[in-house]
């Protein structure tokens, strides 16, 4: 039966509504993943359309699923990285929630704290199993909202879990039930999204959710969690690992809107931003991330990356504050011990650094050159030249001038003296053997081997 559908302006046909399919045996798609080989990606060549959400934003599990993955946070140091958190998603709340455990003491002591900050966003939610023991805790923290454990695949329902899928269906369906009589909203995790029967289970329980949503009048959101990190987002892919598939695949036939939808994915195979941005171009609202990317094995999608996604969709940062992203990273370090590998993009102590030494001569001449955007103006992080073996003459003269600020009327050059024999003296070490770089101190000490006076002018410019 085809009908005319107001939103494509196009005569369509009627939405087939998928039902359970009760299998005795589980699904593994073991042609696509045999264990003993590299899974594969299987392609259909169906394509489905891009459909950006009017509002698209973030969500955070760095306390939940992030903390897993670390040295246990203090009450301090989340309420901390909470208020930079907010300050980074900004007035309009772009880092719209972040959940916590509830299990601990210090899970508690943590959730209120940073409910005593009084901060809008991010909202405070929480994570529970999708069971009644779980749910009190959850009735004791006084949040609006709780994600529960819903997992889809047949790996965790049968090899896990031991129950069918209609057991499986209706324990959820229980829990999500209690919730809604205590007019708490469910954030359903739909585990292992990317190996689960879309079509026998995924879609006939979201269906099934939306039905309770309509009936409650409280909206059920739906998290689709690529929980090893399977999803691609190749064109033409076909499901259960398929990005676009699945976002289409639920707004279409379970009828969720893009505001009920959350991407959470993982970095086993590299694809965890790709596929964050996928599931936005495609229909979901929310992309879940942790700080830094936290999180298990590979960790998460990094919220600093996806705030960078945003801008780079909507052309604009929205009252997103991004000099946060280096004062949380800063924070991890300093304060927490965190060691953040040095290239890694925006929070890497060297990812706008360079050694290369053609590389600093661009600098030298124009920054935009070589850096991939004003990076002291957005995330206070000026462009850097780390002095190796293969700065040369161009390297040395950028780390003067920007070690010691020198305003354009005194930059120096690359033809300066003390350019020309702190290379001959870097050089030399070199030729003797030396395999590292030189760091800040050390080009200062060979400064005041050279010129002890020309060092007090250069020192008046930093002060």
């Amino acid at each position: 039966m085809i009908y005319f559908n107001k939103k494509s302006n196009l005569l369509e046909d009627t939405i087939y509504h998928y039902e359970l399919q009760d299998v005795k045996e589980p699904e593994l798609f073991r042609e696509l993943f045999d264990y003993e080989s590299i899974p594969k990606v299987m392609f259909n060549n169906r394509h489905v359309p891009i459909s950006m959400p009017d509002e698209i934003w973030m969500t955070d599990t760095t306390f939940r699923d992030g903390q897993q993955s670390t040295s246990p946070f203090t009450v301090k140091q989340i309420v901390d990285l909470y208020k930079l958190m907010s300050r980074l998603g900004g007035p309009k709340g772009l880092v719209r929630q972040s959940e916590f455990f509830v299990y601990s003491k210090k899970d508690k002591e943590a959730l209120q704290a940073c409910q005593d900050t009084g901060l809008k966003f991010p909202e405070i939610t929480t994570w529970i199993r999708a069971n009644e023991k779980d749910f009190e805790l959850v009735k004791q923290a006084n949040v609006a909202e709780t994600g529960i454990l819903v997992s889809c695949s047949d790996y965790h329902i049968f090899k896990k879990m031991h129950l069918t899928r209609r057991q499986a269906l209706d324990q959820y369906l229980g829990i999500v039930k209690s919730a809604l009589s205590h007019g708490i909203r469910p954030r359903c995790h739909f585990e292992d999204i990317t190996r689960a029967s879309f079509y026998g289970f995924v879609v006939p329980f979201a269906t099934q959710l939306m039905r309770l949503s309509r009936e409650s009048g409280i909206p059920i959101k739906i998290r689709m969690c690529d929980t090893m990190g399977f999803g691609v987002s190749f064109p033409g892919a076909a499901l259960p690992r398929s990005v676009q598939g699945i976002v289409y695949g639920l707004r279409h036939y379970a009828e969720i809107p893009s505001e009920l939808l959350e991407w959470h994915g993982h970095n086993d195979f590299y694809k965890v931003v790709s596929n964050a941005s996928t599931a936005w171009l495609y229909g979901a609202s929310a992309v879940n991330c942790s700080l830094l990317g936290i999180g298990e094995r590979t960790g998460n999608c990094p919220l600093e990356a996806m705030a960078m996604e945003y801008a780079s969709f909507r052309g604009t940062m929205d009252g997103m504050d991004f000099t946060a992203i280096t004062d949380i990273a800063d924070y991890f370090e300093k304060e927490i011990g965190y060691n953040i590998p040095p290239k890694t993009p925006f929070v890497g102590r060297a990812f706008n650094s360079t050694r290369a030494g053609i590389h600093a001569d661009g600098l030298l001449k124009d920054e935009e050159i070589y850096n991939i955007f004003d990076t002291a103006k957005i995330l206070k992080r000026p462009a850097r030249v780390s002095v190796n073996k293969t700065s040369g003459l161009a390297g040395i003269a950028f780390w003067i001038n920007d070690y010691y600020k020198l305003p354009e009327e005194h930059r120096i050059a690359k033809t300066d003296p003390l350019v020309v024999k702190m290379k001959e003296m870097i050089d030399a070490e070199y030729e003797e053997g030396r395999n590292s770089s030189f760091g800040d101190d050390e080009l200062v000490n060979l400064i005041y081997a050279i010129d002890f006076h020309r060092i007090r002018e250069l020192e008046a410019f930093s002060l």
